[in-house]
């Protein structure tokens, strides 16, 4: 008999067979571009500059508990509905899959790869700007290369590890949750003026939800590279994000490569702290990586697995 102890592997296994059904999302969106949608729709009325400060990080407080009100009671709701039928949970995991990335991350990444390992830089740039914020215009064949090894790295956390955590920990409502934090840090939680204040509760909320997975997502990482521990807890804490730092400084430290450092965004120069030691990273690297990544993998598999079978057992 499905018991909601399965979801977990379950969805994860799913997910990387299927990963995103591009056609259904093209016609009816994926589900985190409805919840961006009513952040932005929330924040064009209630961030406005005539506003204080502290009314507008108000304002944005309560941004986040419509917000993760609303997905966490709407997948409540589903999650209840689909289990009250015999075959609803083959739904409920298809809806789960919405939540992870396995796939999809890889493919991008194994599509920034292919043209890297065969010269093709031009090409590479074109992919790899797909996948990460900063100027790729005139990145060497290292700088792409680097760029696809710390997206990789940061996005094992927020679209594989994190999302499978709390959808361990609270089922269907407790991964939409964790997705409409996640995006609303990628849409407000930023530092620039106009979102300082009003995405203040954004960011932090984000750096909570976050601080035991990212830690996790290091840890699978090192163990799947076999080594990188010392420099993980040596270098992870340079990041400015509070848990950014752990996959990056992981998988820097597995492949034995630095990583990080200055890098332009909008034409803009900034200095940024580097992972690693060791030489620039290389297509060859960045093919370890995706191996790597894919053990990661593997071991949260194992990990649901093993969760699963003994809350069953406990159970009965």
């Amino acid at each position: 008999m499905w018991t909601e102890a399965w979801l977990l592997p379950a969805t994860l296994a799913l997910e990387a067979c299927i990963g995103y059904p591009s056609r259904l999302y093209a016609r009816i969106a994926h589900p985190v571009v409805w919840i961006g949608r009513l952040i932005l729709a929330l924040e064009r009325h209630w961030n406005r500059t005539d506003r204080s400060d502290r009314v507008r990080r108000a304002l944005g407080v309560i941004t986040m508990i419509i917000v993760i009100g609303i997905a966490a009671c709407s997948a409540y709701a589903l999650q209840t509905s689909l289990l009250r039928h015999e075959f609803g949970w083959v739904l409920l995991i298809l809806l789960a899959t919405t939540g992870l990335a396995q796939r999809s991350l890889y493919s991008h990444v194994h599509d920034v790869l292919r043209p890297l390992l065969a010269g093709d830089v031009s090409t590479a740039r074109s992919a790899v700007a797909r996948i990460v914020g900063r100027d790729t215009q005139t990145l060497n064949a290292s700088g792409v290369a680097a760029a696809a090894i710390e997206s990789l790295a940061e996005s094992f956390n927020d679209g594989v590890v994190a999302p499978a955590f709390w959808l361990g920990v609270g089922g269907l409502p407790g991964l939409f949750a964790y997705k409409a934090i996640n995006t609303a840090d990628s849409l407000i939680g930023h530092k620039e003026p106009r979102w300082r204040t009003y995405g203040w509760a954004a960011a932090r909320i984000d750096d909570l939800v976050n601080l035991l997975p990212a830690r996790l997502a290091g840890m699978l990482l090192v163990i799947a590279g076999g080594g990188g521990l010392a420099v993980m807890r040596r270098d992870a804490v340079k990041h400015a994000s509070p848990n950014a730092g752990w996959p990056e400084a992981a998988m820097a430290g597995a492949l034995s490569i630095r990583i990080g450092g200055a890098a332009a965004y909008d034409g803009v120069l900034y200095e940024r702290p580097a992972f690693g030691d060791g030489p620039h990273a290389s297509a060859n690297d960045l093919a370890k990586a995706l191996s790597i990544y894919t053990r990661a993998c593997g071991l949260l598999w194992l990990i649901g697995l093993l969760a699963a079978a003994g809350m069953t057992l406990a159970g009965n």
